[in-house]
């Protein structure tokens, strides 16, 4: 391989990674829903009706970092997901969400038995195995139309099942919001769960890693996009808007599934942790 070369595979991996970080950073269940005066209010009491404690103490800085975030996003993935939205069919966004959900299965899954939840973990299963060999490979969510809903788990929210407090509050430089429990759960134990990383770490398939991670940054924010924009506009403080849904969508997650009525939230991705974690060293970007 020549320099030239590797320059390009280098511009390439750094364009796929700000693409997948910036989007999943602000990924969130539910699909695209049309703006009304009711959504607005929900926004509006949600972001209003966090704890006194916010419990962040690094909050200038904080802020500095969430300030770069947007600027990264109105940079690059917006205009990106608005060509994404605008060009493709929603029959066909929605059979890449559910494919790039189906390859996460194994961490929810193993969640599952992590929280004590083993019937939840066999549904879990069934659902893989019909979406996989019915829906295409799981493009389509078989299991869901037939009245078995999915519901995400990851060793954050284990944490959180097992006491584990969430720690200061914290916005990452490109991952977004965040806290201590979810930096551990999600970018060092998950990984060890991931069946897809392991195959790819294996066959050394870095492009297909890259590819999945990419569309699959690129359809989650293209779903929110719209909904994150609805939350600039009727908030008075972005910044603590962001915060308190976060922190509000985390404590519904963890309770398994009793649900807030909140509208779809800005969330730290799942899919950024190394691809495979079988040594020693743990790293903490793709």
């Amino acid at each position: 391989m020549n320099l030239l070369k590797i320059n390009q595979a280098w511009v390439a991996l750094f364009v796929a990674a700000v693409l997948v970080f910036t989007a999943s950073s602000y990924s969130a269940a539910g699909e695209e829903a049309n703006k009304t005066s009711t959504q607005s209010q929900q926004i509006l009491i949600a972001a209003s009706s966090d704890d006194d404690d916010v419990n962040d103490p690094l909050e200038s800085i904080n802020r500095a970092i969430f300030n770069f975030n947007e600027f990264i996003l109105d940079l690059l993935l917006r205009p990106i997901s608005e060509v994404y939205k605008d060009n493709l069919p929603a029959v066909f966004r929605t059979g890449v969400k559910n494919f790039i959900t189906n390859l996460s299965t194994p961490v929810t899954i193993a969640n599952h038995f992590l929280q004590g939840d083993p019937d939840e973990a066999l549904r879990s299963v069934g659902r893989m195995m019909a979406n996989t060999i019915v829906g295409i490979g799981g493009m389509v969510d078989v299991a869901g139309e037939l009245g078995a809903p999915g519901r995400d788990e990851d060793f954050g929210q284990t944490l959180g099942v097992w006491g584990v407090d969430e720690g200061i509050y914290l916005v990452l430089p490109i991952f977004g919001p965040s806290n201590p429990r979810d930096l551990v759960g999600k970018f060092i134990v998950d990984p060890y769960f991931d069946a897809t990383g392991y195959w790819i770490s294996d066959t050394d398939k870095d492009a297909i890693d890259w590819s999945l991670k990419a569309t699959g940054g690129v359809s989650e924010y293209a779903g929110v996009v719209d909904e994150l924009d609805q939350i600039k506009k009727t908030s008075v403080d972005y910044y603590a808007a962001v915060r308190s849904l976060y922190r509000q969508k985390r404590k519904s997650e963890i309770s398994n599934g009793e649900q807030l009525d909140l509208p779809p939230i800005p969330d730290l991705g799942y899919d950024l942790a190394p691809t495979h974690m079988g040594n020693s060293s743990v790293a903490v970007t793709n």
